[in-house]
């Protein structure tokens, strides 16, 4: 199906924001400065694909966290960046994908165009600040830049490379990062190897590339669109070629990305407009659902997958994933977290003496409780920020180890009070159990879980880490049962119903998935368990450093 117009058909790269506002001072950063060195000449290749000695020999020894019950949350799989028009693209990516870090902290890798057309990465293992440094960034130079930030499961499948992935072919070189899980992923890639593809990795991701490199569209733009008109699930992508930035939306929308503008111009896409804040970037829209979003020196030109999307928005965004202060599908996620928490006062109250949350993720509908209950809300719990993501856990005897490592009981708070612990979510319930065995230890006299989500019930397939449904505890126990499994005096959650009203006319926008199992984009695997709770890595969300251009024909 051939890329119909849609919204928007064409807006000058210097135009105005749609809000004007008052020009901002120039950011200052150690990462930022008006001078860069030149791209150094083992960065350069034929097929204009960096292969970076230091990229192909960095030791892929993810740290692991298999004994740690705390980290249990479900998990967005990536954060992406994309930016045009800035000379200080690649710092300004760096400092967005700080502000995405909670969407990953495995990976981080950056792309950037030089001034001779040629597509420079690097990529690393670890957080942004421990893969970047300023001569690093002194070897990605040039106005136009793609980042990722990459969270990857635990256990032996965190060996993964990092994106953005990049990859060369005839008429020019492409780099892609993506936020999302494709579904088809099985049936296109035994389709693309039956006509001769070569898999180098077993990342959906490199679907999508292979899909490029044969696509026969033109100009180069419609490849890309062509390529993802075959896609189904969930995918929010930046791509970046010699001359262009484009950003595409999967038709439902499953995952955020949203379109800013700096003072001087420079187009900015991001995953949340929290990183659009940090670079002093003005907010101006979402990328619409099925839409493909393409920027150069003419500005930006608006096509569509397909003429009447269906948006179906992942409701997780607002519940954990996103940062409070992002706006995210239209709306404020610390306006939506707040109001969860007076529901959950509204239709689950309980006599109590103190309000408290897991943090970090409850805080801010702890605080929705505490308003709506009249109850003070208190730090009761106190998260480490220093915990690295492994530690050595000295003897399996040690109960709740770390849980203990992470989460500090502050006594003076709880003991001989009845407790409200406000939580996002339960997903295995092996976290709640033990955060309600600490309180208690502490010298709380009632322990009370109000949850600000429904209960999960179903995995996701649509980019977020989550367990099989059959480990899911509300999948398998009513809410008494799970009660009496983590040991709280009461526990409730947010009623779905009360959900979808709070959310209006925009209720039917959402994805439910995890709470119902109505899936808006049939699922095609299952999700493998082995020992531990762990999942053997399908393949669906890995990848590589890079991708040459010898698999292309």
């Amino acid at each position: 199906m051939a890329a119909t117009s849609c919204f928007s058909s064409s807006i000058s790269l210097n135009a105005k924001p749609n809000k004007p506002s008052k020009p901002l001072p120039f950011l200052r950063s150690p990462f930022l400065k008006p001078s860069s060195s030149p791209l150094p000449a083992s960065l350069s290749s034929s097929h204009g694909v960096v292969s970076s000695s230091r990229i192909k020999n960095h030791p892929l020894a993810f740290l692991s966290d298999n004994n740690d019950d705390y980290d249990e949350k479900p998990r967005e799989e990536c954060g992406v960046v994309g930016i045009y028009g800035d000379s200080e693209a690649s710092r300004l990516c760096y400092l967005a994908l700080h502000a995405l870090q909670h969407r990953g902290q495995e990976g981080a890798g950056i792309v950037t165009v030089s001034k001779d057309k040629v597509l420079q990465t690097i990529t690393g293992v670890g957080l942004v600040s421990e893969v970047f440094n300023e001569s690093k960034l002194d070897q990605l130079p040039g106005d136009i830049a793609i980042g990722h930030v990459r969270y990857s499961t635990a256990g032996s499948s965190m060996l993964k490379n990092v994106q953005p992935f990049v990859a060369g072919y005839r008429f020019g070189s492409v780099g892609v990062a993506h936020n999302g899980n494709l579904v088809n992923y099985t049936k296109l890639r035994a389709e693309l190897e039956e006509n001769g593809s070569i898999f180098n990795t077993s990342s959906d991701t490199e679907v999508v590339l292979h899909l490029i490199a044969i696509s026969k569209a033109r100009p180069f733009f419609m490849r890309i669109v062509d390529a993802c008109e075959k896609l189904q699930g969930a995918y929010s992508m930046v791509f970046v070629t010699e001359d262009k930035l484009v950003a595409v939306r999967d038709p439902h929308g499953f995952r955020p990305l949203v379109m800013g503008r700096r003072s001087n111009g420079a187009v900015v896409f991001a995953s949340e407009t929290c990183a659009l804040d940090l670079i002093e970037a003005t907010y101006e829209r979402e990328v619409y659902p099925g839409e493909v979003l393409v920027v150069d020196k003419d500005g930006v030109k608006s096509q569509c997958l397909m003429p009447h999307p269906e948006p179906k928005q992942c409701i997780f965004e607002h519940i954990y994933f996103s940062l409070p202060n992002s706006i995210v599908f239209g709306r404020s996620v610390y306006e939506s977290r707040h109001v969860f928490g007076e529901i959950l006062a509204t239709e689950s109250p309980v006599d109590c003496d103190v309000v408290i949350a897991v943090p970090d993720s409850g805080v801010v509908a702890a605080l929705g409780y505490a308003a709506k209950s009249g109850v003070a809300f208190q730090q009761g719990l106190i998260r480490s920020h220093y915990v690295g993501r492994t530690f050595i856990e000295p003897s399996q005897k040690i109960r709740d180890f770390g849980v203990k490592l992470k989460l500090s009981p502050v006594r003076g708070v709880l003991e001989g009070k009845r407790v409200v612990v406000v939580d996002d979510s339960i997903v295995r319930g092996t976290t709640s159990s033990k955060i309600v065995r600490l309180l208690r230890e502490a010298g709380a006299k009632e322990v009370h879980m109000r949850i600000a989500s429904p209960p999960i019930v179903a995995s996701c397939y649509y980019g977020v880490d989550t367990p099989s449904s059959e480990e899911l505890i509300s999948n398998r126990m009513s809410v008494d049962e799970v009660r009496d499994y983590i040991g709280s005096d009461s526990l409730a959650f947010l009623s779905f119903e009360t959900l979808k009203k709070h959310l209006g006319e925009d209720s039917k926008t959402f994805c439910y998935a995890c709470f119902t199992g109505n899936y808006p984009v049939k699922p095609t695997e299952d999700k493998v368990k082995r020992g531990g709770g762990d999942f053997i890595d399908d393949g669906l969300v890995g990848g590589i450093n890079n991708i040459e251009g010898g698999w292309v024909r």
